[in-house]
């Protein structure tokens, strides 16, 4: 039995192609362009119409293959030159994309919308930022939609927006340093004063004071266009200014459903409302916190290393830490599943291990 290979020559089928569509007059349009290229055209990027168009023809349904007719063009764009009408579609039609493309661009959109939500909010109460996967589960809880038409950065703060409605978060502060003559020293903090900062440090150097404060990101162009009208200088040292080292914001479990989340912090709120009357929001909840809401100040201030179970110090102590071999030797029992040591029992395991001259399970 002979076998021949049976090739379809009757089909031309429509491979990289990315269809956009417009509706105008009751009728429909569609060019033929490729992928990536209507993103770069509507940006700017790109500047060639014909490295976007496969073909300068107007049709009404591409995957058949119908071409426009003249009339219909006519009705709807008081013109029949194909390219000027390629243009207005490529420039206000809908990119066609499969199912699953669109579910994953809106997943990384979403995504993208929660970071940048992360690098501008704080918890008010800890002054630490909240982890993506909060955010995340706190956007699923809003019911927030995405809008793909739309930037990022724009949904972003319509998102911090209705967050603050519903749950103790806000944006995180901006820290700038100003430079100004002294005679306005004066009247700058003062302004700075009506506008809530938060004044880090002073300096006087050569005849010009130089202030370096954290204020909220609303009155940044308010505080630019004032400094200048003093002939002094803005400089930005950081976007969002928050504290470092961990957080009890990082423990939070992970696990907890949003109205678990919602009913802690009405709980908390209840119970806090006479001694944080003037507090803008509070924290959540943890679910291995113990019944103790009170913690000395000393205790607030030290960091504590979850792999090796212990508190560390403040900042500094917290980072020499994570290279010292006691917390190198606990990270490698932890890949195992092992509960972490000592400092003493981690050093009788290091020699006895060194003896034995047994290495291999500790490789990764």
């Amino acid at each position: 039995m002979s076998k021949t290979l049976v090739q379809p020559i009757g089909q031309k089928r429509l491979t990289n192609v990315a269809i956009v569509r417009l509706k105008k007059h009751g009728m429909r349009f569609e060019i033929a362009c490729y992928k990536n290229k209507v993103l770069s055209w509507r940006s700017g990027v790109e500047k060639d119409l014909d490295e976007v168009l496969q073909s300068r023809i107007v049709y009404s349904n591409v995957s058949r293959g119908i071409l426009a007719k003249s009339k219909d063009l006519n009705v709807a764009f008081k013109s029949t030159d194909q390219s000027k009408i390629c243009e207005e579609i490529l420039e206000k039609g809908e990119l066609q994309v499969a199912g699953k493309e669109r579910e994953s661009q809106l997943s990384t959109q979403f995504r993208d919308i929660a970071t940048i939500v992360m690098q501008k909010t704080i918890n008010p109460v800890t002054q630490h930022p909240y982890t993506i996967s909060m955010i995340e589960r706190l956007m699923h809880e809003i019911h927030f939609a995405i809008d793909p038409h739309s930037s990022s950065k724009k949904q972003a703060l319509e998102v911090i927006k209705e967050l603050q409605e519903h749950y103790p978060i806000k944006r995180a502060p901006m820290r700038l340093r100003l430079t100004l003559p002294e005679r306005c020293l004066s009247t700058l903090i003062e302004k700075l004063g009506d506008w809530n900062a938060n004044i880090v440090s002073k300096e006087s150097s050569g005849g010009m004071p130089t202030v370096v404060c954290e204020i909220d990101p609303g009155f940044f162009r308010d505080c630019d266009t004032y400094v200048r009208g003093l002939q002094g200088r803005l400089e930005i040292l950081a976007i969002s200014a928050f504290l470092e080292g961990e957080s009890d914001v990082y423990h939070l479990n992970d696990s907890k459903d949003p109205e678990s989340i919602s009913s802690s912090v009405q709980e908390t709120e209840t119970a806090h409302a006479s001694a944080a009357a003037s507090e803008p929001g509070l924290k959540f909840v943890m679910s291995n916190i113990s019944g103790d809401t009170k913690k000395d100040e000393e205790q607030m201030k030290q960091n504590k290393c979850s792999t090796c179970d212990a508190v560390v110090g403040d900042v500094k102590q917290y980072r020499e830490h994570f290279k010292s071999e006691w917390h190198k030797h606990n990270l490698r029992r932890k890949t195992r599943q092992l509960p972490p040591l000592s400092p003493e029992e981690c050093v009788a395991e290091m020699e006895s291990d060194g003896r034995s001259g047994d290495l291999k399970e500790y490789s990764f």
